[in-house]
């Protein structure tokens, strides 16, 4: 039986994931960076929360923790370098580890870049991935901590995931980041379609994740970069875009 997964709107434009397993009636929750609307879908869906997975220590991705966990028992799972900056960890994670969702599986994959210590969740059965702020739809993360080099090779494993893979990223970034995309590739006609779908969809208010890693690769001027020097290049000029 394939995870339910259930977008949770907050803050400005922050996405957060409740992940549930109807059959081994397991739940965790993904980057919540506040813990009023977990608790109203939990309660509103009958669900016990049981784990917290935090992607990274960014306080729009961690400020729920302390309530969620002192409201519901739940463990919290943080990367493995990033320990320290998340209050409550229970259990650091890194790309030596899997997680469990009742029956479902996920590879802790190490994706820093973003931040020091950034991890990812990839269940590759269910063919989806939970990717804080390190991949988004036409985008990628500001180097806060890290470096561009870390930052491709990220996209490098991102691109050898099959094409249907589900993409969860955190933000609704979108429109912005696909008006970055198109003036660096104003000919790419995949993009300016897209643009137009994304668009839309957020004149209706309509949200557009997650994406695909089949869409990311025709259209993410990051994923499509060629070189460390070309990632480079178009993080600094999306910075200032």
């Amino acid at each position: 039986m394939a995870l339910e997964i259930v977008r949770i709107p907050a803050l400005s434009d922050n996405y957060i994931w409740l992940i549930h397993d109807k059959r081994a009636d397991k739940t965790a929750v993904v980057d919540p960076g506040v813990a009023a609307p977990v608790l109203e879908e939990l309660k509103l869906r009958g669900w016990k929360l049981n784990a917290i997975l935090n992607t990274h220590w960014h306080p729009d991705h961690t400020g729920g923790n302390a309530q969620l966990k002192a409201e519901t028992g739940a463990v919290i799972i943080a990367p493995s370098g990033e320990g320290t900056r998340i209050p409550g960890a229970d259990w650091l994670a890194g790309s030596n580890n899997k997680i469990k969702v009742g029956q479902h599986v996920a590879q802790v994959v190490d994706v820093p870049g973003h931040t020091a210590g950034h991890i990812a969740f990839h269940f590759a059965s269910e063919g989806i991935i939970f990717v804080g702020d390190t991949l988004f739809a036409m985008g990628c993360g500001r180097l806060f901590e890290g470096t561009a080099e870390q930052m491709f090779r990220n996209m490098r494993y991102f691109a050898t995931l099959p094409p249907e893979t589900k993409v969860y990223c955190a933000h609704e970034y979108t429109q912005a980041n696909g008006r970055f995309a198109l003036s660096v590739e104003p000919e790419n006609e995949s993009l300016r379609l897209r643009m137009a779908e994304v668009d839309s969809a957020r004149e209706a208010g309509e949200p557009t994740v997650p994406t695909t890693i089949g869409a990311e690769l025709a259209t993410n001027p990051f994923l499509r970069a060629e070189s460390v020097e070309q990632l480079a290049e178009r993080r600094a000029a999306k910075d200032v875009f």
